[in-house]
């Protein structure tokens, strides 16, 4: 006789809500939009410079300053969707509405308004921020209600990243490898206006897949609050949020600063220094980020597995100890071998590539347990407060997030001025110097590590293991079924 397969639920004595693999699959699609919509704006800049007639050195600056408009608009976009109760949920509607205002404003920027000017393209681009911001934060909304069960919770973390990183790759190939020759391999107006028309409309079957994903979940009932009177959310949430909920405060310290290490060693004087002067081909940093990047989805699927089982918290603090260690022996390679080996002898190469694999690897590991991390902090805000906040956390998140990545490139900037490069920019035809090797592997592999240590200490004091949220939606079935009960006995 067969024996009846245990739930999650039974085996925890908790009612989760759990989804099919597909429904999953379809939800993360909005990353798949989101992502379109990034690959799209990369090219931004030379929309601004061809299409508007702007320098690209202002462009830069104009993009820059975007930034604090984008951080400082997500917070007000996340209450007015946090305190919207239509009948029929809310990411779908949300995510339409920006999607209309984004796509719009791309097509009037890369499209429809050439030769409008600073002013125009600053309007434009500013518009397009605005949309992007209600996309984004109605989007994130998704992990936390198409499942509250821990032990899938990672793997909705998975499909995001599976999307997030294959989608910018195969559209990296259709802008460079099918558009780019069609127009003699020049950035030019007709160029970059295909690349939108090609893009927008990708986008639209991403987000229409992901609604099917949503139909059973984008649902009233699953965003309500625990509190009786259902008072609206306002700015006052948004600072207890801040000040009392310590698991939010040690994720945003764990994420900003791995985050911010990511944008220092990515910014191109840094890969000039690293890969230009001191390996002595510049090339490789394309052929290494394509080489990992593909593989590394293999360790979000171990990571989104791994968690279920053993918590989120525990693979993030693992997976930046083995990425610590694994930095600590590329920098001690890479100071005991002259770099220049490394382009041009196999072994160096090899073993070169292997240490990047692997903290690449840690990365994704890292970045898959973030993910359902957020999730998490969404329910335990629900049941310490009452409020049910997951565009509140998003928005919260993304404003700190903005204000403090930005230092990236400056942070390069101002290691490379240490050694000389106060007027001019590093160059991959410049000599090595032990000056240059010191910065260079500092900016590449010490910053990261720098970053895995503030998260490895935040970790310390962030209490959300797994056993900590089978004990979160016990709580909230718990005062959900006396709310229920209040209300019938009303």
């Amino acid at each position: 006789m067969a024996h009846k397969k245990v739930t999650a639920s039974e085996v925890d004595g908790v009612q989760y809500r759990r989804a099919k693999w597909w429904q999953i699959a379809l939800t993360m699609m909005s990353n798949g939009m989101s992502m379109t919509f990034y690959s799209l704006i990369t090219l931004v800049s030379y929309v601004a410079n061809v299409n508007y007639g702007i320098a690209m050195g202002l462009a830069g600056v104009l993009l820059t300053a975007s930034r604090v408009f984008d951080g400082l608009i997500d917070p007000a976009i996340a209450l007015m969707i946090d305190r919207y109760t239509g009948k029929h949920g809310k990411i779908r509607l949300f995510t339409a509405v920006g999607w209309v205002i984004r796509s719009i404003a791309a097509l009037l920027l890369f499209v429809w308004a050439n030769g409008g000017g600073v002013v125009l393209f600053v309007v434009l681009y500013l518009i397009y921020i605005v949309g992007n911001s209600v996309c984004d934060i109605a989007g994130n909304m998704a992990p936390p209600i198409i499942s509250t069960d821990p032990r899938q919770r990672p793997i909705v973390g998975v499909w995001g990243t599976l999307y997030s990183y294959l989608v910018p790759m195969v559209l990296m190939i259709v802008s460079n490898v099918v558009l780019l020759p069609m127009f003699g391999g020049e950035y030019n107006s007709a160029m970059l206006s295909t690349c939108a028309l090609v893009y927008i409309p990708i986008s639209l079957v991403f987000m229409l897949l992901s609604f099917i994903g949503l139909k059973d979940v984008d649902k009233t009932e699953n965003f309500e609050n625990l509190t009786a009177s259902d008072e609206k959310v306002g700015v006052r949430d948004m600072l207890h949020l801040l000040k009392d909920n310590r698991p939010f405060q040690m994720y945003i310290l764990h994420c900003v600063s791995a985050k911010l290490s990511q944008q220092t060693m990515s910014q191109a004087i840094v890969t000039t220094l690293v890969f230009g002067i001191l390996i002595g081909n510049i090339g490789l940093s394309t052929i290494v980020s394509a080489v990992t990047s593909l593989p590394s989805i293999i360790f979000a699927v171990l990571a989104g597995k791994l968690s279920g089982t053993y918590g989120s918290r525990k693979i993030a603090i693992v997976s930046m100890l083995v990425g610590s260690v694994l930095s600590v022996l590329a920098i001690g390679y890479c100071y005991s071998i002259d770099m220049l080996s490394i382009s041009q002898s196999t072994v160096p190469m090899v073993i070169f590539f292997s240490l990047l694999f692997l903290i690449n690897g840690a990365k994704m590991c890292i970045t898959t347990a973030d993910n359902a991390m957020r999730a998490d902090v969404v329910d335990y805000e629900l049941s310490r407060s009452g409020k049910y906040l997951p565009g509140v956390v998003t928005a919260t998140y993304n404003f700190i997030d903005q204000f403090i990545t930005s230092l990236g490139s400056t942070i390069a900037a101002v290691g490379v001025s240490v050694i000389g490069y106060v007027n001019t920019a590093p160059q991959p035809t410049d000599a090595p110097t032990p000056e240059i090797k010191a910065v260079g592997l500092f900016l590449y592999f010490g910053i990261p590590l720098l970053g895995w240590i503030i998260g490895l200490i935040s970790m310390k004091f962030y209490t959300l293991t797994r056993e900590k949220m089978i004990e979160v939606q016990k709580d909230i079935n718990e005062k959900k079924a006396e709310l229920e009960a209040e209300e019938a006995a009303a």
